[in-house]
């Protein structure tokens, strides 16, 4: 019997299809090791938000072990490579909503390794998560401060 294959492909697809849909800007947080390919001094604490709109990108495939494309950093141009398992979330830019994975122990462990490069020009993933920021999943609260029931949402926390 073979082997299932992972829902994360389909599920990055998707939300890069809604996001595109309502005119969001789709993000993707990226833990960088070895087998991603990212200009390393936009790197920051072993990630890299990258802005993966149709207007930021060229060529984008987003396959089911890869996601590739080309893209322009600081006026340059570039080829990102990144493997599926290394994707941590996608976002909209504008809300926050998305969708957190879970760290695939692979990647944790290489990420660690991974260069980090000293003062990037963020401009080239810009409105993207300040230094320092994580996404974590929450229940959205009322305006009381009361945790409501329903879909959570991505948070930036500092």
């Amino acid at each position: 019997m073979q082997q299932a294959i992972s829902t994360k492909p389909y599920l990055l697809r998707a939300l890069y299809e809604w996001c595109t849909d309502n005119n969001y800007t789709p993000h993707v947080v990226v833990s960088v090791d070895n087998h991603v390919m990212v200009p390393r001094e936009f790197v920051r604490d072993g990630k890299i938000v990258l802005n993966i709109s149709f207007s930021a990108t060229d060529g984008l495939h987003m396959r089911n072990d890869w996601i590739e494309f080309n893209a322009r950093f600081s006026g340059r141009p570039h080829k990102i490579e990144i493997p599926v398992d290394n994707v941590l979330a996608i976002y909209a830019l504008e809300n926050g909503q998305g969708m957190a994975f879970p760290v695939e122990a692979s990647s944790a462990e290489q990420a660690s390794d991974a260069p980090s490069a000293g003062n990037p020009d963020l401009s080239v993933v810009s409105n993207e998560l300040p230094p320092g920021a994580d996404l974590v999943q929450e229940k959205p609260r009322d305006s009381s401060g009361k945790k409501k029931s329903g879909r959570s949402h991505l948070k930036v926390v500092k």
